[in-house]
């Protein structure tokens, strides 16, 4: 990919760093979000704001960053309706990032190549390691894409992620992600169940996690979240429904 320019749709916790991290890298950003504030904030970064999802009709990639498969066909309906109209440029790219499901996705991309006249693929190209890995720009990113689309985009992952893999065809990238919180999931489930059990035996739960992070339970979410569980520290990181919608 030679021009560093996309559209991104969904400013939310997740999507507001990932496209200040492209802006960071050099990306020239036109962005939309329901709600202007975040539009506005990003503009403050460099980037600019579309007056619609439709407006960036003729960006050569749109990222959409939402909650779930629905919102993105929402937000896309005149997006596509204007595709329907005029077909956009052989190439354009629309890169899913939100973790959805993978015939979901599959499903969405039959509907933008039929209104694109075949001219937009579609990316799936889920994402993990939460807010601070996307303020970070160290994200885990698992794609669903031919390996020539997935070679275009590569600067476009890169900007916004350091593990950045191709699982395979469209679909694969969410697959990843659902076995990826799967894992996150019942892990943190464990963990929570651990420092109940320990701390009705009247053992410390911060000195359990601490021996436990040297053992063969060590993990990253053992690393993020068994500090917060020993300290009680009960605040929500992000809303429990996306981890059961993922799931």
């Amino acid at each position: 990919m030679t021009a560093k320019t996309a559209g991104f749709v969904g400013l939310g916790l997740m999507g507001f760093p990932m496209a200040a991290n492209l802006l960071k890298a050099g990306w020239d950003v036109t962005a939309w979000n329901r709600s202007a504030g975040a539009a506005a904030e990003l503009e403050q970064l460099g980037g600019k704001r579309a007056e619609s999802v439709a407006a960036l009709r003729d960006q050569p990639v749109i990222v959409f960053m939402l909650p779930d498969l629905s919102f993105i066909e929402e937000s896309a309906s005149g997006l596509l309706d204007e595709w329907r109209s005029l077909a956009p440029a052989p190439g354009t790219a629309v890169v899913v990032m939100s973790s959805v499901s993978p015939t979901g996705v599959q499903e969405f991309a039959r509907t933008v190549h039929s209104a694109s006249g075949g001219n937009a693929v579609v990316v799936d190209a889920p994402v993990s390691g939460g807010t601070q890995g996307a303020q970070d720009g160290t994200l885990a990113i698992m794609a669903g894409a031919s390996e020539e689309v997935f070679g275009r985009l590569l600067p476009l992952f890169e900007a916004m992620g350091t593990t950045v893999r191709r699982m395979g065809a469209l679909g694969a990238g969410s697959l990843a992600k659902a076995c990826n919180q799967l894992i996150v999931g019942t892990t943190t489930a464990a963990l929570a169940e651990a420092a109940e059990l320990a701390e009705r035996s009247g053992m410390d739960a911060a000195a359990l996690f601490e021996v436990l992070a040297g053992g063969l339970a060590a993990s990253r979410v053992l690393e993020f979240v068994g500090p917060r569980l020993a300290a009680k520290d009960y605040a929500p990181t992000g809303p429990a429904k996306f981890m059961h919608k993922d799931l």
